[in-house]
């Protein structure tokens, strides 16, 4: 065994995985396992623990290194494991020197929120997968109720645009057909870059600057800051694809209000309405929260119901996760049976949106984005079963038989 990664979490992590397996290798590591943690919820950190304990059984001899959001957020936890032999923040992962220089220092974790810069880490070859994520952006500036995030992340900084090109422009160039932008609050996107550049700028941009990349999707939004030039981007640009998933978290206002989010159910109805009515085919994803705390039966209706008069369909549905030290976790909270009965519930909705909208294209040509085992994703990021190699594209009709339940 040379170099082993597992990765918990976010498609940031995913990036930043890529980042270090470069770093080690370039530094001549081996016999090393990495693990790129995650905190977004108590189940995620149980994970990164069991994948700790797993593969120090698997790999007696290795050396474990305990990276990421958990790591940075609760470092002494995963120093007193005896499994792990070193912990890395998230802004030491990234640093060339962390891996190429001999480390003594059992935790290696700094002050995240002293971190004002995020720099382009150029990241050649995804293991994997078929499209590549490029990093545009890093932390929140929010402080969001129930998450922990940015007491991992710190606070947000972008990537200056003309870094940002030069990546994508790589990629493209080592035949990458699609590129995903991500992030952990992408729609803060520019506001520390000076003249302030937003995302949909920075989109324009890349589309512009690089003429030969197919295909430009996005990690997720905030419908509370979408500007002009993003709803451009939706009615005038196929390279853009029509697909957006919403950091939506609940669809009723008070349980929105609780969460310290900035919009309101209706402004997500109004942004669905208004982006299919910019371009017909767009479809939505959410991340919704189940059981948040002082959530009622009738507040759960709400959001159950916006998943049909939004129109949603990929929905990444968590039940509520206590994280200590915010103020959710201080709030009335709702029973974990409930939480999960509700969480059951909205993935149930969430699958029949799906079912729905895979049986909606049936007769219909898509580009299709091979990945492996002969299935590839519309621009819709429907799932198509054909032959074809991995990473290249395929334009199809669908047929019934090749929709991938």
């Amino acid at each position: 065994m040379s170099i082993e990664i597992h990765t918990l979490g976010c498609r940031l992590n995913v990036y930043e995985s890529e980042v270090m397996r470069a770093h080690a290798q370039a530094a001549g590591m081996e016999n090393t396992i990495i693990i790129n943690s995650c905190a977004v919820t108590k189940e995620a950190e149980r994970q990164t623990r069991q994948q700790i304990r797993r593969s120090r059984r698997d790999h007696p001899e290795a050396r474990i290194i305990v990276t990421g959001c958990s790591a940075q957020i609760h470092p002494d936890t995963y120093a007193a494991m005896p499994e792990v032999d070193q912990v890395l923040g998230n802004e030491e992962k990234l640093n060339a020197e962390s891996w190429s220089s001999p480390q003594t220092e059992r935790i290696r974790v700094n002050d995240i929120m002293s971190i004002n810069e995020t720099a382009a880490h150029f990241v050649s070859h995804f293991d994997g997968q078929t499209r590549a994520f490029v990093q545009v952006q890093n932390g929140c500036n929010h402080r969001c109720t129930f998450c922990i995030i940015p007491y991992g992340r710190g606070n947000s900084r972008s990537v200056p645009v003309a870094q940002v090109v030069s990546e994508i422009r790589k990629l493209t160039e080592s035949g990458y057909k699609e590129v995903v932008l991500t992030g952990v609050d992408i729609s803060a996107y520019g506001e520390d870059l000076p003249g302030e550049p937003s995302l949909g700028s920075l989109c324009r941009r890349i589309l512009s600057l690089v003429p030969d990349l197919p295909r430009l999707r996005l990690s997720s939004i905030d419908v509370a800051e979408i500007d002009d030039d993003l709803r451009a981007l939706i009615a005038e640009e196929p390279r853009f694809m029509p697909h957006l998933h919403i950091s939506l978290q609940a669809g009723d206002d008070m349980i929105l209000k609780r969460m310290k989010r900035r919009h309101t159910r209706q402004q997500v109805i109004d942004f669905c309405l208004e982006a299919r009515q910019l371009r017909p085919d767009m479809v939505f994803g959410a991340d919704i929260i189940a059981g948040f705390p002082t959530e009622t039966d009738a507040m759960f209706a709400n959001t159950l119901h916006l998943v049909e008069e939004a129109g949603l369909t990929y929905l990444h549905v968590f039940p509520y996760s206590e994280r200590e030290g915010t103020p959710a976790a201080r709030m009335p909270q709702v029973a974990p049976s409930l939480r999960k009965d509700r969480a059951a519930q909205l993935r149930a909705a969430g699958k029949a949106a799906e079912l729905s909208l895979y049986g909606a294209c049936v007769g219909k040509q898509v580009q299709l984005l091979m990945e492996k085992d002969g299935i590839g994703r519309s621009e819709q990021f429907v799932p198509v079963k054909y032959s074809a190699a991995a990473g290249e594209l395929a334009q199809v009709i669908i047929t019934q038989e090749m929709v991938a339940q």
